[in-house]
């Protein structure tokens, strides 16, 4: 619902603020003062083009901000905020401003976060729609006829938008393995080999970093055995360090007692033979632990080379062959297999497909049920508008089967013969614009029995009618309202007499500027301006009083 409207410097409104309710709300005027002003400003927040032209002569921009209603949680004006980026806490109402600059360029906000026009426009068409005299969408557009008519018979489209979401699904894994089986045939000879050479090689994940770790440290130990054994004869060989220590303690054990220091000596040649013999003890350890067997180095080598030189050829990493054995050897199972794997897919994309057109079937029943129904509801509202000689009619055709999608088999587009004997035809084509703002109504009423939520704005529905032709679109319109929010822009005091509130649009001059003002009226004002609308310049007593009767029957 639009709760508020606030214009600045647009043509000739300088500055105006709305609140508007639930309800009908009604707009009238002189001719010229200035209604067409408002509903173009309402359309630049609704994401209209923003020309230049609407700013106000001497001002820098013109600034119109909207405030809707916060929308239904999980619903799709919600949904479409979210997927644009745009989170609104609860309670938090939508707030849209769009800015028009004097020199050209425009800028549009949601919740004070800049946005698109095109978002705006995909908003605007969920948040209100403006019914003119040359309306081309809404109920006009053909594309949304479907919808409409669905959102009348309370169809669930569910069933056959997951059927159409399987039956896709099962066409697409048939695709694939028929592309992929056109691919292994070509390369049957290549797959063979190759998953023969990978079987045979049956490559491990890591196995890679095993053997280049293992083969590094063999060559580590090759490097430092003769190293080692060069030390250990160093030590303990026959002329080595060792020998030669032992030797001297031998001779200081006999001599030790010509003088007190060589004792000493003896004690400190007996710690270096410990000393050299626990080296040597350390040295044969690693000697030991570097210790390997040549053919396992060679045979590590051999294999590191292989699964290097096979992942080269692949043009893959070599923990990577493992995979790819697997994937060649399906490859190659499709084409050895192909043929039945090929038929399985098959019949289960024509199950699918099978599912999918039961389901579409039974919606296709369903919107046939519900365009009678809605057929007799609009021709039901033709007659009190003037329109008794047309007819009114929904056509539900099956589409070709590439015509099927998500929403089902079926076209359905409204049609109308506004006189007998006429052909159908899609009633913008055939509709005058007083019959067309008429037909729109009735439909919009046929459908409102049915829910909407949305708000309506009507431009002078009322145009080139009046008396029991105007009460009744009156009446309609007060009818429609209980289910949603209607604006009407009216010069016709039965359709001004049934609004929940009412709106004087007025123009005024100061002699050098002039502008246009909107004001809400009282009971007392609301009888004079119904009066003027029935008398003309001069309110007479008869006037206000048929104002008053037409006030008092509302």
């Amino acid at each position: 619902m639009l709760n508020a409207l606030s214009i600045r410097d647009v043509v000739l409104i300088e500055a105006l603020d709305l609140d508007f309710g639930q309800g009908l709300g009604v707009l009238t005027g002189e001719t010229g003062a200035g209604k067409s002003i408002l509903l173009d400003a309402l359309g630049l927040v609704l994401g209209a083009r923003g020309d230049s032209g609407l700013v106000r002569h001497g001002a820098g921009q013109a600034v119109v901000t909207a405030s809707f209603e916060t929308p239904a949680a999980g619903g799709t004006i919600a949904a479409l905020l979210a997927e644009n980026g745009f989170d609104l806490e609860p309670g938090e109402p939508l707030m849209i401003r769009r800015l028009v600059k004097a020199d050209g360029g425009s800028r549009a906000f949601v919740n004070d976060q800049p946005a698109s026009a095109g978002l705006l426009r995909e908003l605007g068409a969920m948040l209100v729609e403006i019914h003119g005299q040359h309306d081309d969408r809404g109920l006009l557009n053909p594309r949304g006829h479907r919808s409409l008519l669905d959102a009348f018979a309370r169809a669930d489209t569910a069933a056959v938008n997951a059927a159409w979401r399987d039956w896709r699904a099962a066409l697409a894994r048939l695709d694939e393995a028929r592309a992929l089986q056109d691919v292994a045939e070509r390369d049957r000879e290549y797959l063979a080999h190759a998953v023969e050479e990978l079987t045979k090689l049956a490559p491990e994940p890591g196995e890679e970093a095993r053997l280049a770790e293992r083969r590094a440290t063999m060559q580590r130990g090759e490097r430092a055995a003769g190293e080692l054994a060069a030390v250990a004869d160093l030590l303990d060989g026959s002329d080595g360090a060792l020998s030669r220590l032992r030797q001297a303690a031998r001779i200081l054990e006999r001599t030790g007692d010509a003088h007190p220091a060589l004792a000493e000596a003896l004690a400190a040649i007996d710690r270096a033979i410990v000393e050299g013999a626990s080296a040597q003890d350390q040295i044969d350890a690693a000697a030991e632990a570097l210790a390997f067997d040549p053919a396992v180095l060679e045979a590590d080598e051999t294999r590191l080379f292989e699964l290097r030189g096979l992942a080269r050829k692949h043009r893959v990493q070599p923990d990577d062959l493992a995979t790819l054995a697997a994937d060649l050897a399906e490859r190659l199972a499709l084409v050895e297999g192909g043929e039945a794997s090929l038929a399985g897919l098959t019949r289960t994309a024509a199950a699918a497909e099978a599912r999918y057109a039961e389901a579409a079937q039974t919606l296709s029943a369903q919107r046939s049920e519900a365009a009678a129904r809605l057929d007799a509801a609009v021709m039901t509202e033709l007659a009190p508008l003037k329109l008794d000689a047309a007819r009114f009619r929904t056509v539900v055709a099956s589409l070709p089967r590439e015509g099927w999608g998500p929403e089902g088999s079926d076209r359905v587009e409204f049609e109308v013969s506004t006189n007998p004997g006429a052909p159908f035809a899609p009633l913008m084509k055939i509709a005058s614009g007083g019959e067309l703002s008429r037909f729109i109504l009735a439909m919009k009423v046929a459908l409102a029995e049915e829910g909407g939520a949305r708000a309506l704005v009507f431009d002078e529905i009322d145009r080139g009618v009046g008396g029991a032709v105007a009460s009744a679109i009156g009446e309609r319109l007060a009818r429609l309202s209980g289910r949603n929010q209607v604006l009407v822009v009216t010069h016709s005091p039965q359709v001004a007499a049934r609004g929940d509130r009412h709106y004087r649009i007025a123009k005024s001059s100061d002699g050098t500027v002039t502008r246009t003002g909107v004001t809400p009226l009282d009971a007392e004002e609301r009888r004079e301006e119904i009066a003027r609308m029935l008398s003309g310049e001069e309110v007479t007593p008869e006037a206000r009083a048929q104002a008053q009767r037409l006030l008092t029957v509302a």
